[in-house]
């Protein structure tokens, strides 16, 4: 592929992104807040976020808070996962370190509900936040990282298509620990 006309492509996460079994939706407070808080933050699921470095939540004004610093920080585009049948939420993830003038993203902030793990609506979610930066935007990289401890993210990855690329030692101080990541990601050739 020729790069010489290239130039920084539209920001992914701007619309809704339908399939048979799931439709993800940018996140809207309002609308998600409370059932989004249900299945990914509340004190019954707070395993979700042991290895991410944000969460667990005490409450759902703190779970928005820390999301919308994050959006308006850091560039987040947080979709939220629910069937297409009805609107009960499963889960979210969110576009993260996006690269526009680069045509690379990371998928990050995994968190899927216990409805929503390991099922076909999981992968085809997942398919579909590809589908988006590869073929609706033209994006070349799409990344997924996680804490190298983390087993069921590393073998996520490799099952939604990712190559593993490395680890990067001493990364980050996570939660008052020593954070190693796992990279992993596919380009446009991948996919």
């Amino acid at each position: 592929m020729s790069l010489s006309d290239w130039s920084p492509l539209k920001r992914p996460g701007q619309w809704p992104l339908r399939g048979a079994r799931v439709v993800l939706e940018p996140l809207d407070w309002a609308r998600h807040g409370e059932g989004l808080y249900k299945a990914v933050a509340s004190p019954e699921v707070t395993d979700i976020w042991d290895y991410m470095p944000i969460g667990p939540f005490d409450s759902l004004a703190k779970f928005q808070e820390t999301f919308a610093y994050a959006g308006s920080k850091f560039g987040w585009e947080t979709l939220v996962i629910r069937r297409s049948n009805d609107s009960e939420i499963l889960g979210m993830s969110s576009y993260m370190r996006i690269r526009q003038e680069h045509g690379s993203a990371e998928i990050g902030c995994v968190a899927f509900g216990r409805a929503l793990k390991r099922t076909p609506e999981a992968s085809e979610a997942m398919f579909l936040m590809a589908r988006h930066v590869f073929d609706e935007l033209g994006y070349r990289r799409y990344e997924w990282k996680c804490h190298n401890e983390n087993a069921a993210s590393r073998r996520a990855a490799a099952r939604f298509g990712f190559a593993f690329e490395g680890v990067f030692r001493n990364d980050m101080v996570v939660k008052g620990k020593n954070r190693d990541t796992a990279w992993f990601a596919m380009t446009d050739q991948d996919w």
